[in-house]
């Protein structure tokens, strides 16, 4: 019989294997990053521009206001890089048509290329992970990921999920 309480039940993972786990995310990022790195270091760019991109083209007219709860920089941060990418053309920036105070952000045919080509790679890579792992493997991938999530970004994270335009 299973106990119910699953967080009495301890992984018998050793601190070394748990460093190891820790070490192979790294590294995973940093490859998961390393093509996308290479094309935003040619504009100038680098993955605070990257994410910005992502999350505008992901939800388009996204306000400010969202992006900054997304990704969890500061406003100065965020207004640098919205600046650049705006003075650049890739983003616009338009009125809120319901409150005159909000900006929402959009990307232009050009920031939609650069988003697209960034994207096709990182879906390159994670197609290949996927299909190499087996689907069990994938769902306890995403199992592992939804546990390491804050629990206030759950609600956030769901609604990109479930709602954002995947721009396929």
């Amino acid at each position: 019989m299973q106990n119910p309480n699953r967080s009495d039940q301890l992984l018998f993972l050793t601190d070394e294997q748990l460093r190891q786990g820790i070490e192979m995310m790294f590294f995973a990022y940093r490859g998961f990053t390393a093509y996308p790195d290479r094309i935003l270091a040619t504009h100038g760019y680098g993955r605070a521009h990257h994410r910005a991109i992502h999350f505008i083209g992901r939800k388009p007219g996204l306000t400010v206001s969202e992006l900054l709860d997304i990704l969890g920089v500061t406003k100065q941060s965020l207004n640098r890089v919205l600046r650049e990418l705006v003075d650049n053309g890739l983003v616009e920036s338009r009125i809120g048509k319901k409150d005159r105070r909000q900006r929402n952000l959009y990307l232009t045919a050009e920031g939609k290329g650069l988003e697209k080509e960034l994207s096709n790679a990182q879906r390159q890579k994670m197609r290949r992970a996927y299909s190499a792992a087996g689907p069990e493997a994938v769902q306890g991938f995403r199992t592992v990921l939804n546990a390491m999530f804050e629990p206030e970004a759950a609600t956030q994270i769901q609604a990109l999920l479930n709602g954002g335009d995947d721009g396929a």
